[in-house]
């Protein structure tokens, strides 16, 4: 028996059932012509501060919609359901957008970052949000995806061979790193972008049309080079090889100053610019495609809480949104999820060296920008393959584990069904949602990103609109809203420090090293 056979038979059907899965959507509400919306983030909805499914990512206008985490898929996909109804019965006759690209955008002083209210840690969040502005600007910020964080039961990890929960993490997330382009080729969904994203920005895409630039076999533009990536983190040596390694090289960055954020200023007269002059502000700012996660307590670092208590899930932040999903995900998509996420644990993991890194991060961009080119090859181990008969491989070995899956749950063959869909995708890259993408722009809506999205959400709007919500799903909805504006109210009673000193405290190099 090899490694992964031993690993996968390890994995029971009660262990499989343990697998918890949850969701947080991005989307930014547009006003009705599809332009981004003004308004503050409506009261109906909540404390974007408190409220536990509801909130703002970086502005005004982007809604972040978040479940619970969810023992089936089935589960996870009704809740996020069941919060957009919810959201669109207060929002008037605005529009959530439902692509990771944006609309077309006004002038950068006119996108507000988000606000959480007069508390300090509220305080803390709008700074924070100014500070991405200054460092990257806010275009960047309004790129919206679908974060899925995946956690195995405790007791899988010692069944699989591993001494604790974060040395099997880790190991899951350097595999993850080593095929992750596989999920920008399957699922990657922004090929194009509005011209008003780029505007005055140097770039390699073409042009479509006067309102749109693309790249003719792009899948994922929000993963390439215009997207989620920054040449100050370029100079990151981030390892994933075990807890210890990765929150050292972490640290330096949370807590030395970077002399191109000295310059922009931390407090200028009565304004606060940043969080602080380090290359990154707080850990949330690390751009990455996976990260090791665990839920904080109230003012704990993320840090802290990885140095103490060890890895809890994984946060996988490689997925655009789905735009031909009324909530930006198929259940099927999620399933593939599941099962590759397994296959990056039962898969032997070596520790990365710096080699592999670049070309792990090479193998990104080219799919990124251009993987559905015909006869692309990848960097395999020092070895270039072609991209299809490399995901072959990777679909055909996920297929014991799908069918491990399937049994568990006793749910038929769903998810070898979800494996036979990417496998016949792989297969036909026209069917691929960035080339289904591209082909609806050209023949329907004039070569036009902008009509197509705004098309697509509104058909959602509308579909989402004429479902009935179950009038006790509406009420907790509306009790949790009332209960986070009591909440955020409660936490601004309660503060006593002047901001600067939580701001100091917080940003110690002692928040974030155990006593």
């Amino acid at each position: 028996m090899t490694l992964f056979d031993d690993r996968l038979r390890a994995l029971s059907p009660a262990i499989l059932k343990g697998i918890r899965r949850g969701i947080e959507k991005e989307g930014l509400r547009v006003r009705p012509d599809g332009r981004l919306a003004r308004t503050m983030h409506p009261t109906a909805l909540g404390s974007a501060l408190t409220n536990p499914h509801i909130t703002t990512d970086y502005s005004e206008s982007q809604l972040e919609l978040i479940t619970g985490a969810r023992s089936s898929v089935e589960a996870c996909m009704e809740e996020l359901r069941r919060i957009h109804q919810f959201a669109y019965r207060h929002i008037g006759d605005e529009v959530i957008w439902n692509a990771s690209m944006p609309c077309d955008l006004p002038s950068e002083q006119d996108i507000a970052v988000g606000r959480y209210g007069t508390s300090n840690v509220g305080m803390a969040k709008t700074v924070y949000r100014t500070g991405l502005a200054y460092r990257y600007g806010k275009n960047m910020q309004t790129i919206c995806g679908l974060h899925y964080n995946f956690s195995l039961p405790d007791a899988a990890w010692p069944l699989c061979g591993f001494p604790d929960a974060s040395e099997g993490y880790f190991s899951l997330i350097r595999n993850f790193r080593r095929n992750g382009w596989l999920l920008l080729y399957l699922f990657g969904a922004t090929p194009a972008v509005c011209s008003s994203f780029v505007h005055n920005r140097p770039s390699q895409l073409l042009e479509l049309s006067k309102s749109t630039r693309y790249l003719p076999h792009s899948t994922s533009l929000r993963m390439g080079r215009i997207g989620y990536l920054s040449e100050a983190q370029d100079s990151l040596a981030v390892s994933y090889n075990n807890l210890e390694d990765y929150t050292s090289s972490l640290f330096d960055a949370l807590t030395q100053p970077y002399p191109p954020y000295e310059a922009i200023g931390v407090k200028v007269g009565y304004e606060y610019r940043q969080l602080a002059a380090s290359l990154l502000q707080i850990e949330n700012e690390f751009y990455s495609s996976i990260r090791p996660k665990r839920v904080i307590r109230p003012a704990e670092r993320p840090l802290h809480a990885l140095r103490e208590r060890g890895v809890e899930y994984v946060e996988v932040r490689a997925m655009d949104l789905d735009p031909f999903s009324p909530i930006g995900i198929t259940a099927d998509t999620a399933r593939f999820l599941d099962v590759f996420l397994l296959h990056c644990v039962v898969s032997d993991s070596p520790p990365d060296t710096q080699e592999e890194v670049e070309a792990i991060g090479a193998n990104k961009q080219k799919v990124a920008s251009k993987g559905r080119e015909p006869g692309m090859k990848l960097d395999c181990y020092g070895k270039m393959v072609d991209l299809r008969e490399w995901g072959a491989q990777l679909i055909a070995e996920c297929a014991p584990i799908a069918a491990a899956m399937d049994e568990a749950l006793e749910g038929g063959n769903t998810h070898r069904g979800a494996l036979a869909v990417a496998a016949a995708a792989l297969n036909d890259p026209a069917t691929l949602p960035s080339a289904r993408m591209l082909s609806e722009m050209k023949q329907t809506h004039r070569n036009s990103y902008a009509r197509f999205a705004l098309a697509r959400s509104i058909e959602h709007m509308n579909t989402l609109k004429g479902e009935p919500l179950p009038a006790e799903m509406e009420a907790d909805f509306v009790r949790m809203a009332d209960e986070s504006r009591e909440q955020q109210r409660a936490i601004e009673a309660a503060d006593a420090l002047p901001f600067e000193t939580y701001r100091q405290r917080y940003l110690s190099q002692e928040s974030l090293i155990l006593p």
